[in-house]
């Protein structure tokens, strides 16, 4: 592909529009959070304890409920993820990561409709989640994918 002055000017326009987002409110909250939360030790130990817990579920989930260990695996994986999930400092971050999301999604939505009311955007970091499922098969698993 030739680069064209139109092609430049657009490299040159995104560039600008990603250094706006990396210097917005929205960010630099999330830049905060982020770092409180990789500092807090406690946060830090329900996040390992979590981790290694889905280690455990993923070996489970393998056998399904023939699993000898699979309700007890089952309600400690739940039971871990609420512990880490009210964790203050790790709802803090959740909830700036989802804001990050959004604003995100507000840009791509804004530049896509730009181009074309027609195009798909993805939501929540999920592609095409507007079109039914969202499982991009183009309606081979029954879902509305216009």
């Amino acid at each position: 592909m030739l680069a064209t002055m139109e092609i430049v000017d657009i490299l040159d326009k995104s560039e600008t529009l990603g250094q706006i987002v990396l210097q917005s409110d929205v960010k630099l909250a999330f830049d905060e959070a982020k770092n409180k939360m990789n500092k807090d030790k406690e946060a830090q130990n329900l996040i390992k304890k979590f981790n290694q817990m889905k280690d455990l579920y993923e070996e489970v989930e393998r056998f399904g409920r023939y699993h000898p260990d699979y309700s007890t695996i089952m309600k400690d994986i739940r039971a871990a993820k609420r512990e880490m999930d009210m964790h203050e400092t790790i709802a803090a971050y959740k909830v700036a990561e989802t804001q990050l999301q959004q604003l995100l999604d507000e840009i791509s939505q804004i530049l896509a409709y730009s181009v074309s009311d027609k195009v798909k955007v993805p939501k929540d970091g999920a592609l095409l989640t507007d079109g039914g499922c969202g499982c991009g098969s183009g309606g081979g698993c029954g879902c509305n994918a216009s």
